[in-house]
């Protein structure tokens, strides 16, 4: 009887991977690829749009299902509603930041004239509020801050306006917690259409007139 006897060995052959934590997507790789064969193809993560409002006209977007915002969105509703602003000769662009420090909110802060940095009197809240302030003065954007439902923790707010003294940030408003504003938006008002005589809504004047005061301060130092 024949036996055979059969050893094996692995077939190995060379391939490649990309760590994706690691990889930034600088694209970098596609220029010195001498065969050309890396391409970054352009992703649709979203829409923007101009609107027309009863307030003014208005640059938004709508990111896709899913898809991730890595601040170019941010940037480019900005460049555009800068565009729009000179067409229109106007003189004052509101920046609506998200929360968080990261590259959407980068985007949303630099080259900007100010950063209202709009916190509550919670744990979270003053984190935040911290971490948002370091990024603004990495930026080297003046800082202001709005504390909003400053009497649900007394305590907090304390301890919000202390770091305010202590890093010569200049604090220019604080919103009672009120429920015109949920009332307001079942209407679909603002708080001002609403109940104009309203002591949130005489808060919140003072406040824009704070801000615009220190505005106009900066621009004609």
């Amino acid at each position: 009887m024949l036996q055979l006897r059969t050893s094996w060995k692995k077939a190995i052959s060379e391939t490649f991977e990309v760590n994706s934590i690691e990889c930034e997507g600088c694209g970098v790789c596609v220029y010195f690829c001498p065969e050309k064969a890396i391409d970054f193809p352009l992703n649709t993560c979203g829409e923007w749009y101009i609107s027309d409002t009863r307030f003014g006209p208005l640059v938004h977007a709508r990111l896709g299902i899913a898809e991730e915002n890595s601040g170019r969105l941010v940037s480019l509703v900005r460049n555009e509603a800068k565009k729009l602003a000179e067409e229109k000769g106007l003189d004052l662009i509101l920046t609506d930041g998200p929360p968080g420090i990261g590259c959407p909110v980068i985007a949303s802060i630099g080259g900007a004239d100010a950063v209202l940095v709009v916190t509550e009197p919670s744990v979270s809240g003053k984190h935040d509020m911290q971490r948002v302030v370091q990024l603004a003065n990495h930026f080297k954007v003046p800082a202001f801050l709005c504390v909003n439902k400053f009497d649900l923790n007394k305590d907090i707010t304390d301890e919000i306006e202390k770091f305010a003294k202590e890093k010569g940030l200049t604090c220019l408003g604080y919103i009672p917690f009120d429920q015109i504003f949920t009332k307001a938006m079942v209407q679909g008002q603002t708080i001002f259409e609403y109940d104009s005589d309203s002591v949130t809504g005489q808060a919140i004047r003072k406040l824009w007139g704070s801000l615009l005061t220190h505005l106009r301060a900066d621009m004609s130092a």
